[in-house]
């Protein structure tokens, strides 16, 4: 085994410890460490150096993201490159507690485009019947796909990022501003520079209560989250209570109190209302 791929197992093995709770080995010799290795030591960030995005990369990384296996091949995502700092501000305006969007060197919106089969299907002569929430839900995953696609091209060159679902929190003003036609819709930003320091490593659930065999399995799921919150807290604890406007403040702050907090108060519940508008029927 050659030196690089054992710092690599070693790396593996530390990520996975830190992300999982468990120091998960790669086979000796493994094909692609690097790869992997880069995968589950992913971190966001959310400030970056001075240094530009060379054109020709950002190109590259583009060609990169635009790769990702799309459904049926209909390709049905898009990626609109905000390089107007005005256009920038605008969409940050709506989301003051992230200043990173403002100060990121490239931001982009990766957007569903559900716009293009029907035009296709128009000028063929064709009609398009399947007006319902699958075709809606094809074009998001597509989206996503590509955005993680970019993610990971960029951090292979060197470059940091971090996803903005919040684009969603104002969908009419980001389109507006975007120029998005119907059946087009904004799915999330991101934020692309230089880092300006290294990410750490975020605690994720467990693999045995996301990865499941031939049956969804839940048993000792509540013990387990009980469990991660501890973990997760030991490493990173969470600075702040959620919505301490509305609920008092508890002894201890782990993942779980925050996320039923973060779903406890309505979040986006117009964006149905904006997708149908932007014909989708959703039925």
């Amino acid at each position: 085994m050659s030196h690089d791929i054992v710092t690599d197992a070693q790396r593996i093995a530390k990520a996975t410890h830190t992300r999982f709770g468990e120091a998960i080995q790669a086979p000796a010799g493994q094909p692609g460490a690097d790869e992997l290795r880069r995968r589950v030591e992913h971190s966001s960030h959310r400030k970056w150096t001075g240094q530009a995005v060379d054109p020709a990369l950002l190109k590259l990384l583009f060609a990169c993201a635009l790769s990702a296996p799309s459904k049926s091949d209909l390709q049905q995502a898009d990626i609109i490159h905000v390089a107007d700092r005005t256009k920038i501000k605008a969409i940050a305006d709506f989301i003051p507690d992230m200043a990173w969007i403002n100060n990121a060197p490239v931001f982009l919106v990766f957007c569903g485009n559900n716009r293009r089969i029907r035009q296709i299907g128009e000028w063929r002569g064709k009609p398009f019947v399947n007006e319902h929430l699958d075709h809606f839900m094809n074009a998001a995953v597509d989206a996503g796909i590509v955005l993680a696609s970019f993610i990971h091209a960029a951090e292979a060159a060197g470059l940091g990022t971090v996803p903005i679902s919040a684009v969603r929190n104002q969908p009419r003003e980001t389109s507006d501003i975007l120029e998005l036609p119907d059946a087009v819709f904004p799915v999330a930003g991101l934020c692309v520079g230089y880092p300006l320091e290294r990410g750490h490593v975020t605690a994720r659930l467990p693999l045995d209560v996301t990865v499941h065999t031939d049956r969804f399995n839940e048993t000792g799921l509540k013990e387990k989250i009980d469990a991660y919150d501890q973990r997760r807290h030991a490493l990173f604890p969470l600075r702040k209570q959620r919505h301490a406007n509305l609920y008092p403040d508890v002894e201890f702050n782990g993942w779980s109190e925050d996320k039923a907090r973060h779903y406890s108060v309505p979040e986006r519940s117009d964006f149905g209302a904006f997708i149908r508008e932007k014909k989708f029927s959703l039925k």
